[in-house]
């Protein structure tokens, strides 16, 4: 019989936001895949979590999935964490699930921690339709991305370090506009956790005068709605008709 696979998210910061549902299931299942076992490690001892750990990131998933999927077919029940939030989400899990799929092995992904919602909401821009964007590419395709969510009209995500945040502010404005109001959110659930309001020409003077820390989310409002043109599907019979007037007009005139 085959295994399971357990997609589980941790807190994005304050360890209070795990749900016990999350500690129940990584205290119960076989293996536990982290991103980073040092970093998921300070985690399982604070909840008494002893269950043995492999690593899984980005730089070892091609080769680690054959693996991880061998221990699920042998009827193994696999958890599979990052360091925050939820796996999957700018983070190494799609392929794993992906591969789970394709070989029939069931995954049951658990609600909980992903920092681009409370940043969304807490933004106060427009959140009933949204667009995720993650990371934006680091140098190749970066522009030629910004110019095609340039008349984006739902809210836009994007996950940022605080080194490149001001150049993304300044490629921001240049792109979409410096009165574009936007959203800087950091460190969310953390004891310094904050939200800056403003344009983008503001956040980047803001941000420029005081260097940004800590992990950074960043909302941007969408582009205005272009003003739909109305269409008079009766407009060339009207044309027509008005032209056949006009001859008739001029024949009796004559």
């Amino acid at each position: 019989m085959a295994g399971k696979l357990y997609i589980v998210p941790t807190p994005v910061g304050n360890l209070g936001d795990m749900t016990p549902r999350a500690i129940e299931v990584l205290q119960a299942v076989n293996v536990i895949l982290a991103e980073d076992t040092r970093t998921s490690g300070v985690l399982m001892k604070h909840f008494g979590i002893t269950t043995p750990m492999r690593s899984h990131h980005k730089w070892n998933e091609h080769d680690s999935v054959h693996g991880v999927m061998q221990l699920l077919q042998a009827g193994n029940t696999v958890a599979l964490v990052s360091d925050a939030g939820t796996p999957g989400i700018s983070d190494p899990g799609f392929m794993l699930s992906r591969e789970c799929r394709r070989c029939g092995i069931e995954v049951e992904t658990l609600p909980g921690a992903t920092a681009f919602v409370p940043a969304l909401v807490n933004s106060g821009l427009p959140c009933e339709r949204f667009v995720f964007e993650g990371f934006l590419p680091v140098k190749k395709g970066r522009a030629t991305r910004l110019q095609q969510l340039q008349a984006e009209e739902r809210t836009m995500l994007f996950y940022e370090s605080p080194q490149r945040l001001v150049k993304t502010l300044q490629q921001l404005a240049e792109t979409f506009g410096s009165d574009r109001e936007a959203s800087v959110v950091r460190e969310i659930s953390k004891l310094h956790n904050t939200t800056h309001h403003g344009t983008l020409a503001q956040l980047l003077q803001e941000f420029t005068a005081t260097a940004p820390r800590g992990e950074i989310v960043l909302v941007v409002a969408g582009a205005e709605p272009k003003t739909a043109q109305k269409v008079d599907k009766y407009a060339r019979f009207k044309q027509k008709q008005s032209n056949n007037n006009q001859i008739n007009i001029e024949n009796e005139d004559n």
